[in-house]
């Protein structure tokens, strides 16, 4: 069975996009440049787990969405956590990694809802046929 054809939003995908690399940009400036928790800290490879979907976000694969939505949340987390523990500097940077974090994560989920429904109709729509030809 084929899968179903849906029109993705374009938009979606570039503010996306565009959100993983600011937010890639930011983990590395954070720990580097803007407020670095030690000088010389190695916490600017956090900033590597976002590397792996940047492909597949770039190229709006689904599964990639699908995966890396639940991966932006531990940057989430962070942001949270340090926005509320951490002194000024790091604390406005933890605010920005928590507003990449909810860009990215509301447009993954919504560039991959409308194929997640057209799936689900086919799946329906071929349960339908079976019980019909059984």
């Amino acid at each position: 069975m084929n899968a179903p054809s849906v029109d993705l939003n374009p938009r979606l995908r570039l503010v996306a996009s565009i959100s993983l690399l600011a937010l890639i940009v930011l983990c590395i400036a954070w720990e580097t440049v803007l407020a670095p928790l030690r000088p010389g800290s190695l916490l600017a490879l956090k900033a590597l787990p976002l590397l792996l979907p940047l492909r597949g976000v770039l190229r709006g694969n689904l599964y990639t969405y699908q995966w890396a939505s639940m991966l932006i949340l531990l940057y989430f987390m962070e942001g949270v956590v340090r926005a509320t523990t951490d002194p000024a500097p790091s604390a406005h940077v933890a605010w920005a990694e928590v507003a990449l974090t909810t860009v990215f994560f509301w447009c993954a989920i919504l560039y991959v809802r409308p194929a997640k429904r057209a799936a689900q109709a086919a799946r329906k729509a071929a349960k339908a046929a079976d019980k019909q030809a059984g």
